[in-house]
């Protein structure tokens, strides 16, 4: 068998998409270091007690019930579906987008009534037409997705709130594609159930889902009348393991945790809002160079566009797919398609975590020019540099006003 598989060799990219994002090597460090059981008194007091305060602080919250779930954003999705909703419940899902729609498709798996309340792909949801379809109903759950990484939407959750609010429903939020990356305050928003992922904004190896859960959420959870459908993703069962009991639930993966961690204390090394400040000053400049080059944004709303992922129209005649492959033989770069309805419509430029630096917009810019040169495409030779330099030094400027 050796003689037919080598060594492990990925190649060097640079992770330009709307996850997983390059990782820093601290974490990759962290995550190297020794292993110890998942029921070690060192692991279940000081390694998760400090995953839990850093996490409370990412998320803004002091909920009791905060930690990271083994599993992709996906579980998220599932453990936020499931586990507030039974049979003889409401809930509306805000679908405008592929992962929105995953949460709605969630959802209709119990034996909850669901609606789905839809916007086109690149606006967000109404609040109105979320108001519309809640009225007369007893909605428990109203669920929606912060930052629709499959269009690059920002969903307006202040909003969403006043509608929960009328309703009585607990408002359940992903923000996978967001949290680190953009602004999202749990408690001062007053979401009951908010979910993330490790791999994007983060930084961290992918396969870890931070969760959230309010009082009223947690209340919800445990006054159910039946069983969670999923025993796996059973958050009494699991509060059980992150909570005071430390009761054993599964074999978490611990490198990962290890990872996690780091990946947490760099936020609070830099700062939630100078986090977010940077990534908002390098996606206005990555945005302001293709617009330099003659591309247009999915969404056309700026008030409506996320700062983690932009989505950028592929131009008449250009092969969108070909482009995507030449930028990662020639300079390994990785950028994404759009999939589903938007298969070869678009790109989605993701600058997030480690990789939202001034320095990989400046390298982007320029291969992306070469690329569209060879397809026959005319830019404007350096414009899109100059575009963002113009940005960086306006957002300099505006920094130092302040």
């Amino acid at each position: 068998m050796s003689d037919f598989i080598g060594e492990l060799l990925p190649p060097d990219r640079l992770m330009l998409t709307p996850g997983p994002s390059s990782i820093h090597p601290r974490i990759y460090r962290a995550m190297m270091s020794t292993m110890v059981g998942h029921l070690d008194p060192w692991f279940l007091n000081m390694m998760m007690n400090e995953v839990q305060v850093l996490l409370r602080q990412v998320f803004r919250t002091e909920n009791r019930t905060t930690f990271p779930i083994s599993s992709s954003g996906s579980g998220g999705i599932e453990a936020s579906m499931l586990n507030p909703l039974e049979e003889g419940d409401e809930a509306l899902i805000c679908v405008n987008g592929a992962f929105s729609q995953r949460m709605a498709e969630i959802a209709e798996r119990t034996p909850a009534r669901i609606t789905r309340v839809t916007a086109p792909y690149g606006r967000a949801v109404d609040p109105e037409d979320l108001r519309r379809a809640g009225k007369g109903k007893k909605i428990k759950v109203v669920g929606a997705t912060h930052g629709e990484s499959s269009t690059s939407v920002a969903s307006p959750l202040d909003e969403y709130r006043k509608v929960a609010d009328e309703l009585g429903a607990l408002l359940v939020v992903d923000c996978v594609s967001t949290l680190a990356g953009m602004p999202i305050d749990v408690d001062r928003q007053r979401i009951d159930i908010c979910f993330s992922g490790s791999q994007k904004a983060l930084s961290a190896p992918p396969g870890l889902s931070p969760i959230t859960v309010s009082p009223a959420g947690e209340e919800a959870i445990r006054n159910r009348k039946t069983k969670v459908q999923s025993w796996y993703f059973d958050l009494t069962t699991t509060m059980n393991y992150w909570g005071k009991e430390r009761t054993y639930h599964h074999t978490p993966a611990i490198p990962l945790l290890y990872a996690f961690r780091e990946a947490l204390r760099m936020v609070a090394e830099e700062g939630l809002e100078a986090r977010w400040e940077r990534h908002r000053s390098n996606q206005r400049a990555a945005l302001a160079g293709l617009e330099a080059m003659g591309l247009k944004p999915f969404v056309e709303n700026p008030a409506e566009r996320m700062i983690t992922v932009t989505a950028v129209q592929v131009p008449a005649g250009v092969d969108g797919k070909a482009v995507q492959q030449q930028l990662l033989d020639e300079f390994n770069i990785e950028i994404a398609g759009g999939f589903g309805p938007l298969k070869g419509k678009i790109w989605r430029v993701g600058l997030m975590g480690n990789t939202s630096q001034q320095r990989n917009v400046l390298l982007l810019l320029p291969t992306l020019e070469k690329v569209l040169t060879d397809q026959g495409f005319q830019v404007p030779a350096g414009a899109g540099v100059a575009a963002a330099i113009r940005s960086y030094s306006e957002s300099r400027l505006a920094a130092a006003v302040k």
